[in-house]
C-alpha cells in the first residue's frame, strides 16, 4: 500500500480538528442562544485560544474557521410564507 495516499496533510488535519473543536465549544457554551455582542466577544476569545492551540494554521485558515463558526452559531431561518389576504 502506498503510504502517500493514506497520509493527509498535517495542516488539513489540524484545520479539521480545530473546526470540530470549535463546533463542540459552540454547542457546549450556549453560543447559539447568546446575544450578538456576547457572541462576538466569545468568538474573539475562542479564536485566540484556537490560534495558540493550533499554531500551524494560517491567518486565512483561522479566519475561515471563524466564518464557519459564526454561520454554525446562527439559528436556522425559515423563509416566511407570504399569504395574500382577500381584504376588500
Amino acid at each position: 500500500m502506498n503510504k502517500n495516499k493514506t497520509q493527509r496533510d498535517p495542516q488539513a488535519v489540524s484545520f479539521d480538528q480545530a473546526r470540530d473543536e470549535l463546533f463542540s465549544h459552540i454547542l457546549r457554551c450556549g453560543v447559539i442562544d447568546a446575544l450578538p455582542e456576547h457572541q462576538k466577544d466569545w468568538f474573539d476569545d475562542t479564536m485566540l485560544y484556537l490560534a495558540d492551540r493550533y499554531e500551524n494554521l494560517s491567518e486565512a485558515q483561522l479566519s475561515q474557521l471563524r466564518v464557519l463558526g459564526e454561520r454554525f452559531s446562527k439559528p436556522v431561518q425559515r423563509k416566511a410564507e407570504t399569504v395574500e389576504t382577500g381584504a376588500a
